[in-house]
């Protein structure tokens, strides 16, 4: 698994989802109090807390066993996270077939094609 997955991944689905913040798009949500908003916000927060994995990779490759095991959960887990969120666009023309790969049919050693 590499990096560059959760940049793409993350990508995609913050591009679906900042539309929905835009005002000039008619929103009004996003901001506010309601429940919509709030919703909003979450999922929002939720892939960009997914996709923050530079740090916990970072050290992986220096890692003791024990340690790399626990990171590659972490990976695995946030992985599952981002693309459980984006599969709700699988019919959208960005999406990815990578999306839909789970965590261990990502081959680490030769990354995904840029988009």
């Amino acid at each position: 698994m590499d990096i560059q997955h959760f940049e793409r991944i993350s990508a995609f689905v913050e591009a679906r989802l900042r539309p929905l913040f835009d005002a000039e798009t008619g929103s009004d949500h996003g901001f506010g109090m309601d429940d919509t908003s709030r919703a909003l916000r979450a999922l929002l927060n939720t892939v960009r807390a997914a996709a923050a994995v530079r740090g916990v990779a970072a050290g992986r490759d220096d890692a003791d066993p024990a340690t790399r095991a626990v990171v590659d959960q972490a990976l695995e887990h946030n992985w599952d996270v981002l693309r459980g969120v984006a599969r709700n666009w699988e019919d959208h023309p960005d999406f990815l077939k990578e999306f839909k790969r789970h965590a261990w049919e990502l081959d680490a050693d030769s990354p995904a094609p840029a988009a």
